[in-house]
């Protein structure tokens, strides 16, 4: 089976890093599904090296093979260029491999363990402040994705226009995308209760009725809202 943790980020991180993470499997896993949640990725694993996983706007799925194991950082969202220096839209749904000299570091480790605080002691927070860009992203995102967005543009003295442009630079999604994906995956933790009420899910991620969460449920995953559920076990790493 699919054996999936997390660790907080240092305190230095927290406002950049959502999470650190390490999975590992003991029988060939296919095609697990890797759903759109508005972050991106670094990722590590003895048989892919050292790899970045953009946001994505689709569901993605991986083959894991029994041994193998995999580690990784997961920036919040729209955070992650002050650490990869090359703009989030450029690596929207991508997986590519990641030169860094912190490959050969991790080649060293045996465990997901030592790789994943191998990852953890490699970054360094930025020590400029958040730009406004990125405070206005973080805005977006602690709001689940419900959020006047020409509300967030003015407040970071953007115009629209421009507000778009950065969004997508840092975070490889525009703003209204981003509310959507956030607020699907609202939905799915909403959803992780045994008998999950879709219309209440629906209201409290912020849809206009449940038919418009099973839309959006069928783009992002190409399943129903029900299906996704069912196969939440199956659920894998990046």
């Amino acid at each position: 089976m699919l054996r999936y943790r997390e660790y907080a980020p240092p305190a230095a991180l927290s406002e950049w890093v959502e999470c650190l993470w390490t999975g590992e499997t003991d029988r060939p896993v296919l095609q697990s599904p890797v759903r759109p949640d508005g972050c991106m990725d670094i990722v590590y694993s003895p048989a892919q090296g050292l790899r970045v996983v953009g946001a994505m706007t689709i569901v993605q799925r991986h083959d894991h093979l029994p041994g193998d194991f995999h580690c990784g950082v997961r920036f919040r969202p729209g955070m992650a260029r002050e650490f990869l220096g090359t703009p989030a839209g450029e690596l929207t749904d991508r997986n590519i491999a990641l030169v860094s000299p912190l490959a050969h570091r991790l080649e060293d480790s045996e465990t997901a363990e030592e790789s994943v605080r191998a990852l953890a002691a490699h970054l360094q927070a930025p020590r400029s402040a958040k730009r406004p860009i990125q405070r206005a992203i973080a805005a977006i995102t602690i709001r689940n994705g419900r959020a006047d967005l020409d509300r967030i543009a003015s407040d970071a003295n953007l115009s629209v226009r421009h507000f778009r442009r950065l969004c997508l630079d840092e975070s490889g999604l525009s703003p209204k995308h981003l509310c959507r994906v956030l607020r699907f995956r609202r939905a799915l933790l909403l959803a992780q209760c045994k008998t999950p009420d879709w219309a209440d899910i629906a209201a409290d991620a912020g849809y206009f009725d449940q038919s418009h969460l099973i839309r959006e449920f069928r783009e992002f995953t190409g399943e129903t809202p029900m299906a996704v559920l069912s196969n939440r076990a199956a659920d894998v790493f990046r």
